[in-house]
């Protein structure tokens, strides 16, 4: 069974087939009545169980059974009545029932509610007793049930048992959960759940259920039905039919329900069963008759607590007036010099005790028998007083049902809890509720002082239950996240993910990889166990391998670029020893958190840890890439969705993010941009945009703004193209003012560079000096490697010096005259600037193209010894010199491996389409070699320079007006494939059938082929040859039906005998493919276009920026002179092993106190934004409805409030003016009697005792409305005694109030 459980991820999955229940009646009994014991009530027509005696097996013959007991008269059959139950005419989705014996094992019941009937697992269970039969529940307590009961289920996830009955307080449950759930959101209606446990021999047309096999689904229909019978409730979600044999009893499944509460309180809460605490299991008793005391007294005896609704009915108010009236000690205090006495006082207060008992319960159960029977479990009830919480309707709103629930679990756990804490168990229920505005209102106002230990525990379960407010709250209230998260406490969160998540697919795969590499090194096999990890059988191995052991390198002390077989191997080594990093914290305990909520796909959870860590703008863009990787492995249409929205939600924030800092500092927004990231595997903000396809992001004014500078250079962005070309093939106009270059702007206004900076800001480093410092780098790496014996202060003056004048410490000016001479410094500024690399591929290309074009027209030579041409020759090393270029850029950049670099080269559809144009040209070389495929080699390369002119696409992708154009286009052809499949249908249909039709002699397999394709193809476009398909029209043409001319050659002519049929088919097909299908297309180009128009700008910087690093990587050489680019790079790379420093364009290595300075801005303007976001967000209409909807409750709470004390003013009214008429009494009974003289007359009748005269009110009220006491004290009255002296007389009036209207008058003198 709990197998069964983890495979529903704790009973949330989908319910199991028909068939998969087959099982159930193996396991599941009934019970039958065997033994007829007579009733001599009835005639002795029916036994004591209810059921008449023709279906009684067995007769007694000797003995005579004077009682009938379920134990010993009945006998277990497998169950009958089991499946999904369908109420006829309610219109509403079917539900679980089964039968079973009352002695079923209530665990297994639990697992088949949670694993085979797909309930999850309750947070909480209600279990309503008592308001049974006809009994009409009071308005008040209908209304405690809808708005209290069913609210409070709601938001902790509870289950609400009841009896199932449509009769009394179940009926009231099941409509309330009706309701609720046709007012709620369907995420609301799944935690509702109401489970009705009945007894089978009580419900009416029962037999309606049985078969055998199994119901799906039993349609159940009541009509005609008696009064004394009971029908099931259809507003419930399962059924319990608890059958213990008898039929029309009462009580029978009392016993079941008691241990399947027991049973579930035993069980734990979360996902598997994951959370901090037990199930809590909550009794409620609405009225009740006389067997409610054993059913209390027995729940009780399981430490089941209880919520007793007073004033609700007999057994209710029994209780309640029990443990409001028994406030007598049963253990008084024990003295040590009167034993004795002491034990004489225990048990005449022991008597006394059981005397008040016995008198209330004869007065409520007036014609009970077992008197004493009650007063032994009311007694008991007594003694466990600490379980029961009184709800007083007229005291208690409904509104409060849900904080009454929580106190009352929580004074039982108290009970039995060895915490120290003494709030540690609140804290526990509220977070397994998620009931955050309890635990802020009860727990962390200010009043308690939490520590560390405290929030632990619970802090793991609000991570692994998805439930963030509480997250939020335990850090607000002091839970360091440092402390908290080690590397062990991350295993066991990975560990706890839900096995139908990809993430544990992917742990899964790791871990089989690694179970394989442990069994090869320990010569073992590895054997899987059922909790989906694996484990070395054999003693060496000390701690087996589980799911989610380490995938972390850092910690382990392993380099990220090591080979994923390598690091497996030293995994499994180091937990076969003492692993001693579980112990170690975190070093990005929020990075670690945000990583794993994304992977999970909790949406707040993640918003919320990317909010705390740092390095905001890549983490959001990581979040995004991580998403949208998942979403394409993701095959439920919803969770895809919902991964979508979250990483586009990432991308937003990255984007405001950014635009944020952008407006606040560009320089150190472009820093920002090109920071390497240590805790993202050293990856940059613009690297992460690429991985993760943020489109969005690139578009960003401050992305695009670093793009541009990075492509021209030193140059400024406003050059025209014409100067650039001038320069390009007239170089003295470089050393002209025909271009102007950023650097003279600085070198003109030095008041600009940062004079007064630290060496440490951020700010001393301007963004051009970083892009071009990469060959000055390069020699210094290398001077330093060359010369080891020189002294290393000169080489670090040597470097510092070059790369002083770069990052402009100390006086910049000088040191920027000095760095080099004019001529090589500008030079170097115009060559090797990317725009000029692509101008200057550009313009190559179309002279390659242009030379391609002249060989394969003017002057392509026969094979050898005739051919080829020089100038074929000169084609041929320029296209060596492209294919060399292509290999660079697959194997000689980036710092991945080579299999990483070649995946990452054949991703780009335009390496595709190079690879093509390349293997073409190779084709078409090696067969036009030859004579026998000269023709066939010449064609490979006329398709072969298609392809390379086609390649001019992407070179134009950088323009600004075609670029978005260009991205229009080939969204296009997506649509044209789509349109060719439409009209290959069409196509194919009317080809054959004309050729069948006109042709069908005719069986030349190419001209079989051109007619059935080619030719209606040419219909489309009007060349529709009808000399060939009218036989009006044939006349005109010569044509042949010879067999033997045909196929040497000559004309066909096409059959008559189907003209009409050809001419109606012709019609149809144009008519479909003429204005259908074209008319189709040009709809499907006019969506494409609207819709990608609007975002086209989007697509086209995104493109522009992967041109542009292309072609900074790329040498400022073009092809064919690029080859002298590709031997220095050879020989710094290969012989002289220099690094290269340009391969990884777009990075800085910041310092580290250079990086945190930009992280704590970066934070800094994220926190701005958040908050400005949060205050639009509060100010927006949505959260103003919000907050005028709760001050609209609330004053409806507060005018309910007044109006309660004004009908509680008015019954005292009532009651002060008894108590002055009463004192009037007695007054003029005082004065006409001889007890006291009278000095003076008394006070006039026409003083109204409450009203305002001219003599000082006799007496003054005080009224107490939280105890409903009335106290009227009188001052001070003088009178005069009968033996002449004066004597001061206290009346005093107390009206106690004692229940109903009734008030208890108490007169003293």
């Amino acid at each position: 069974m709990m197998k069964m459980e983890r495979e529903n991820e704790g009973g949330g999955g989908q319910r199991k087939s028909d068939r998969d229940q087959s099982w159930i009646p193996k396991m599941i009994k009934r019970r039958v009545c065997t033994t007829f014991v007579e009733d001599s009530s009835r005639s002795g027509a029916l036994c004591q169980c209810g059921g008449p005696r023709d279906l009684h097996v067995h007769l007694p013959a000797t003995d005579v059974f004077n009682q009938w007991d379920r134990d010993l008269h009945t006998s277990e059959y497998p169950t009958d009545a089991f499946g999904q139950l369908e109420f006829a005419g309610a219109g509403r989705r079917n539900c679980p029932f089964l039968r079973l014996s009352h002695d079923t094992p209530p665990d297994n019941v639990y697992s088949l509610m949670t694993s085979q009937w797909g309930l999850p697992i309750p947070n909480l269970v209600v279990s309503v007793v008592g308001g049974q039969g006809k009994e009409t529940a009071k308005p008040w307590v209908r209304e405690v049930i809808r708005q209290g009961l069913v609210r409070a289920a709601q938001s902790t996830g509870a289950w609400i048992l009841t009896s199932g009955l449509r009769e009394g307080v179940a009926r009231c449950v099941g409509e309330a959960v009706r309701d609720h759930c046709a007012t709620a959101s369907s995420l609301s209606q799944a935690k509702v759940i109401a489970v009705g446990v009945t007894p089978w021999g009580l419900i009416h047309q029962r037999q309606q259920l049985v078969n055998p096999q199994g119901s799906f689904p039993a349609r159940y229909y009541v009509h005609n039905l008696p009064h004394e019978s009971s029908c099931l409730d259809n507003n419930h979600q399962a059924f319990l039919l608890v059958d213990d044999g008898s039929v029309g009893h009462k009580g029978s499944e009392t016993t079941f329900r008691a241990n399947l509460e027991d049973i579930i309180s035993h069980q734990r809460t979360g996902i598997w069963g994951s959370g901090s605490i037990e199930i809590p299991v909550l009794c409620v008793l609405i009225s009740g008759d006389a067997t409610m005391i054993e059913r209390v007294d027995l729940s009780l005896k399981n430490n089941t607590p209880w919520l007793v609704l007073a004033g609700s009915g007999l057994a209710a108010d029994l209780i309640a007036g029990i443990l409001k009236d028994l406030s007598t000690p049963l253990s008084p205090p024990v003295s040590p010099t009167s034993q004795s006495s002491t034990e004489e006082s225990m048990k005449s207060t022991s008597i006394e005790l059981r005397d008040r008992v016995r008198e209330r319960i004869q007065k409520h159960f007036p014609a009970e028998t077992e008197v004493e029977k009650l007063v032994d479990q009311a007694l008991g009830i007594y003694h466990n007083r600490d379980l029961i919480t009184i709800f007083r309707g007229d005291h208690d709103g409904p509104d409060d049902l849900d904080t009454i629930i929580l106190k009352a679990l929580v004074r039982a756990a108290k009970r039995d809890s060895s915490d120290s804490s003494e709030y540690t168990e609140e804290l526990k229920l509220a977070v397994a509720w998620n009931r955050v505005d309890i635990a802020k209102t009860e727990l962390f106002n200010g009043d308690i002082h939490w520590k560390y230990e405290d929030l632990e525990e619970s802090m793991t379960d609000a991570l692994v239950n998805n439930k963030p407010d509480f997250v939020r709250l335990f850090v607000e209230n002091g839970l360091n996240i440092l402390h908290y998260l080690t590397y062990h406490r991350l295993e066991c969160l990975y560990g706890s993910v839900s096995e139908c998540d990809l993430v544990s697919a992917f742990l899964r795969r790791r871990l089989q990889e690694r179970v394989s590499l442990a069994a090869s090194q320990t010569r073992l096999t590895p054997q899987p166990d059922d909790n989906h990890s694996a484990s070395l059988t054999a003693p060496s191995a000390a701690r087996d391998l589980t799911l989610y052991e380490p995938f972390y390198y850092r910690t382990l002390g392993l380099d990220q670029g090591v080979a994923s077989r390598k690091a497996m191997k030293y995994v499994n080594k180091l937990l076969l020893n003492e692993s001693m990093y579980r112990q170690q914290r975190c070093m990005s305990p929020w990075i670690s958190l945000f990583i794993w909520a994304v992977l999970q796909n909790r949406r707040e959870m993640s918003i919320y840890f990317w909010k705390m860590a740092g390095e905001s703008v890549i983490g959001a863009l990581a979040g995004c890439k991580i998403l949208r990787e998942l979403s394409k492995l993701e095959t439920d249409t919803e969770t895809k969705l919902s991964m979508k929205e979250l990483a586009q939600t990432f991308e937003n924030l990255a984007h405001d993010v950014f635009s944020e800092c952008y407006q606040s500092n560009e320089e150190r927004s472009f820093k920002l941009l090109i920071k390497q990231s240590p805790v993202w595997g050293s990856a940059t903000c613009l690297q992460m945009a690429t991985a993760a396809d943020a489109r969005l992001f690139f578009s960003h004014d401050g992305v695009q703004t670093l793009l541009s500078e990075i492509w021209w250079g030193d140059m400024d962005s406003k050059t025209e193209v014409w100067k650039l070309v001038s320069c390009f093939f007239l170089p003295p106009f470089i050393y002209t003012n025909l271009i102007r270059f950023r650097q003279e702007e600085n070198l003109e206004n030095p008041e600009q560079f940062n004079h007064g900076k630290e060496l440490d800001s951020t700010d001393g480093v301007e963004l051009a000096d970083i892009l071009n410092t990469d060959d000055d780098i390069e020699e210094c790496s290398a001077l330093r490697k060359k010369t080891k014996g020189a002294s290393i202060l000169f080489l670090f003056d040597s470097c510092f010096r070059r790369l002083s004048s770069r990052f402009f410490i100390h006086p910049p000016a000088k040191a920027t005259t000095q760095k080099r001479p004019f001529i090589f410094h500008r030079w170097r500024q115009f060559w090797f600037a990317p725009v000029t690399s692509f101008l200057g591929n550009v313009l190559m290309y179309f002279l390659f193209l242009f030379l391609f074009a002249y060989v394969l027209l003017i002057d392509f030579k026969p094979p050898p010894p005739h051919g080829p041409a020089p100038l074929e020759f000169v084609l041929y090393f320029w296209v060596f010199t492209l294919a060399c270029e292509e290999i660079r850029q697959t194997f000689f950049t980036g710092s991945t491996t080579v299999k990483q670099r070649m995946k990452l080269y054949i991703q780009d559809i335009w390496n595709k389409c190079d690879i093509t144009a390349l293997a073409l040209f190779i084709l078409g070389l090696l067969c036009r070699m030859f004579p026998w495929s000269f023709n066939f080699g010449r064609a490979v390369l006329c398709l072969d320079y298609t392809v390379f002119t086609l390649r001019l696409i992407h070179i134009f992708a950088v323009h600004k007006q075609l670029g978005p154009k260009i991205i229009i286009v080939g969204k296009m052809v997506k649509d044209v494939f789509f349109f060719l499949f439409f009209l290959g249908v069409w196509l194919m249909a009317y080809g054959v059938a004309n050729q069948a039709l006109l042709y069908s002699y005719d069986s030349r397999p190419g001209w079989v082929i051109r007619r059935v394709f080619y030719r209606p193809y040419m219909h489309i476009y009007g060349q529709i040859p009808l000399d060939e398909i009218d036989a009006d029209k044939r006349h005109e043409k010569q044509c042949t039906n010879n067999a033997s001319l045909i196929h040497e050659g000559a004309e066909p002519c096409p059959e008559s005998d189907a003209n009409w049929l050809v001419l109606i088919l012709l019609s149809v097909y144009l008519l479909v493919t003429n204005i259908l299908l074209v008319n189709l297309l040009i709809a499907m180009f006019s969506y494409t276009f609207n819709k990608v128009q609007e975002h086209s700008d989007v697509y086209w910087k995104f493109q522009r920026y992967n041109l542009i690093v292309e072609y900074h990587s790329r040498p400022c050489l073009s092809p064919p002179f690029i080859i002298i680019s590709h031997l220095h790079i050879f020989i710094k790379r290969v012989i002289q092993r220099l690094p290269s420093m340009k391969s990884q364009h777009f990075m800085l290595d910041l310092t580290s106190k250079e990086a945190s300075l930009l992280n704590t801005w970066e934070s800094a303007l994220k926190e701005n934004l958040l908050s400005t976001q949060g205050k639009k967000q509060r100010e927006s209409d949505t959260e103003r409805l919000k907050r005028t909807s709760t001050k609209v409750e609330n004053v409806l709470k507060q005018m309910a409030e007044i109006r309660d004390h004004d009908r509680r003013l008015r019954k005292l009214e009532s009651e002060v003016e008894y108590c002055s008429s009463a004192l009037s009494w007695i007054v003029d009974a005082l004065s006409q009697s001889d007890f006291v003289k009278q000095t003076r007359p008394p006070p006039s009748k026409g003083l109204c005792p409450l009203a305002t005269c001219d003599d000082p009110v006799p007496f003054r009220v005080a009224f107490d409305s939280n105890v409903g006491i009335v106290l009227v004290s009188y001052k001070p009255y003088m009178a005069r005694a009968a033996d002449g002296e004066d004597q001061v007389v206290f009346f005093s009036i107390s009206g106690v109030k004692v229940g109903g209207n009734s008030t208890l008058l108490r007169i003293s003198a």
